[in-house]
């Protein structure tokens, strides 16, 4: 892990948990040069929030943090780290947690779709994309969860995806890795909720990025600056649940529902 300043990363027990009354919402960020998640910050920016900022590449994640800067965020600052080694999540989250000054949103994109033809091949390639979408953020949400029950506040924002309703041939490894994140992030906000902490399970629908460009019908994909928006306002509502773009969810209902010998013939 490297920052844009040199900050001695504190041992757990120091963690800032208070905040003065009338701070501005304090936000980190995980993934942050995904392309919903930068989305996601310019609306925060403007609305003058705290940003931290965490993604793998250093000269993106510079560019993004700038760009953040001159929209309006309060204070920017960011750490170069790759999410899938577990054994760093600790002393991120506390040397990000610290550099914000407490924290009021935890907002998780990151993610790989992977190459699903490869995984049905090589056990390397499924496990790969199991690990980041799946053992990596249940890393990260039990540090975070247990963050936010200490102080009995915050809001755990996760983007998983519609893929993870019901498995299909064309991406079941990937669908496989979001609803296992579905399923934890159910029984996490049963266990926590009461605690005062909302768990946000976010599932988009095929959304026009650079990660979803190269697909077939990517000009058809959900407009990523009205996703980001909805995500904005789901998180300020501090609901349990977001399909987006809305149909989604009528739409995964009615694929959840087809009966198991006519969906299995399907070519989906």
């Amino acid at each position: 892990m490297s920052s844009n300043a040199t900050v001695a990363v504190p041992k757990p027990i120091a963690l800032v948990t208070a905040a003065s009354s009338g701070a501005p919402r304090r936000i980190l960020v995980l993934g942050a040069t995904s392309g919903i998640a930068e989305a996601t910050c310019r609306i925060w920016a403007a609305q003058g929030a705290s940003l931290f900022l965490v993604a793998r590449n250093q000269e993106k994640l510079a560019a993004v943090a700038a760009d953040l800067k001159t929209r309006g965020a309060a204070f920017v600052d960011t750490a170069v780290a790759d999410l899938d080694d577990t054994s760093q999540h600790a002393s991120l989250l506390t040397h990000a947690i610290n550099s914000l000054g407490g924290m009021d949103v935890a907002y998780l994109a990151h993610g790989i779709l992977g190459d699903q033809l490869a995984a049905e091949r090589d056990f390397a390639v499924a496990q790969q994309i199991l690990h980041t979408n799946f053992i990596s953020v249940v890393s990260l949400l039990t540090w975070l969860a247990n963050y936010c029950v200490q102080r009995r506040s915050g809001v755990l924002a996760v983007i998983s995806s519609v893929a993870g309703d019901r498995g299909r041939k064309s991406n079941y490894l990937y669908g496989a890795s979001k609803a296992g994140l579905s399923a934890f992030l159910g029984g996490l906000r049963n266990r926590i909720d009461r605690e005062g902490v909302t768990v946000l399970n976010i599932k988009p629908g095929p959304v026009k990025t650079a990660m979803t460009a190269a697909m077939k019908g990517s000009e058809k994909f959900a407009d990523v600056d009205k996703v980001a928006q909805s995500i904005v306002n789901a998180i300020a509502k501090k609901a349990d649940t977001l399909y987006v773009p809305f149909q989604w969810g009528p739409i995964m209902f009615v694929i959840q529902h087809i009966p198991e010998p006519i969906f299995k013939k399907l070519n989906l």
